[in-house]
């Protein structure tokens, strides 16, 4: 965490939103034709720019530019359906990023098949990213077809739920594959556990079992995410449990003088645990691995190792 890196990474985000979530309705006025044939030059000045980096070993610009070209891919095929006349509706590409539609699905799909093929020549792990977010797009726009234009909040939750978790088993998959090399996985973990996450706790229910259940759930990422070395997980088991406690306070025990007594001793407590499990870390991880499967112990006994 360079300054040089920041540099690449603000310089890189810019041109992405550009040309993606800040993209605004003049570039209609260019008609198909024009979206395509700017988009492609843009794509051309982007794979340029790539394979010079990759030639000079500077690897994280290098991934910015392929990562901006995979990012181009939804314009390019809006701009080609708006030129060939079989746009189904009034939209614009700048609701791509702001609407569920079913339409969209063309332009996901193109934008999987070109991630698909830039990792497999570059290999940067940070063109995971828009692959992943195109992933979790993609399930809310299936969401809409399958079950029409009317569906649910509720199904969407479902939804956005299912479809993290299979995101996260898929990052899971793809870190035990990759153990030894770059993080390939981050992004998918990333968004995996915000779509489950976010499916999670948008659920509604008046059970307080419910809710205990939820608390449990977000308990359980941080342990996930403590086993497996990953901060996201954590992180939103956190904001979850924080979450449910907030409900305990203004719901549940709203009266109680008792309550903010509990938690600071319930609070206490956990950080007395922290200090034993600090002090006897080494022997309950080797004997807690042991009930593994062996490609999951040797991806956590490398990233031990690197953490060292």
């Amino acid at each position: 965490f360079i300054f040089t890196h920041v540099l690449y990474y603000l310089g890189g985000l810019i041109a992405i939103g550009a040309m993606t979530l800040f993209m605004n309705l003049g570039w209609e006025s260019f008609g198909g034709i024009g979206i395509v044939a700017i988009s492609l030059l843009y794509s051309a000045l982007g794979l340029k720019m790539t394979q010079t980096f990759a030639n000079k070993n500077l690897h994280l610009p290098a991934g910015i530019c392929a990562t901006f070209v995979v990012c181009l891919t939804p314009l390019t095929i809006y701009g080609l359906q708006q030129w060939l006349g079989i746009w189904p509706d009034d939209s614009v590409y700048k609701n791509y990023y702001r609407h569920i539609e079913w339409h969209w699905l063309y332009m996901e799909l193109g934008t999987l098949c070109v991630g698909a093929i830039v990792i497999w020549k570059y290999k940067y792990p940070f063109l995971n990213m828009p692959i992943a977010i195109t992933l979790w797009f993609m399930s809310m726009d299936l969401a809409v077809m399958y079950f029409g234009p009317d569906t649910s909040w509720e199904m969407r939750e479902f939804v956005s739920l299912y479809f993290g978790l299979l995101m996260i088993f898929l990052a899971l998959w793809i870190d035990l594959r990759s153990q030894g090399k770059a993080d390939y996985a981050f992004w998918i973990y990333l968004c995996g556990v915000v779509a489950f996450w976010g499916g999670l706790s948008l659920q509604n229910s008046d059970s307080e079992l419910s809710k205990f259940i939820y608390l449990c759930i977000n308990l359980l990422m941080v342990g996930v995410g403590v086993v497996l070395v990953r901060r996201v997980f954590v992180i939103f088991g956190a904001i979850g449990s924080c979450i449910y406690l907030g409900h305990l306070a203004q719901d549940v025990f709203e009266d109680s003088w008792l309550f903010p007594i509990a938690l600071t001793a319930i609070g206490l407590s956990i950080i007395y645990l922290g200090v034993l499990w600090q002090k006897h870390e080494d022997v309950i991880t080797e004997k807690s691995r042991r009930f593994l499967p062996l490609p999951l112990r040797q991806l956590l006994e490398d990233k031990s190792s690197r953490r060292t």
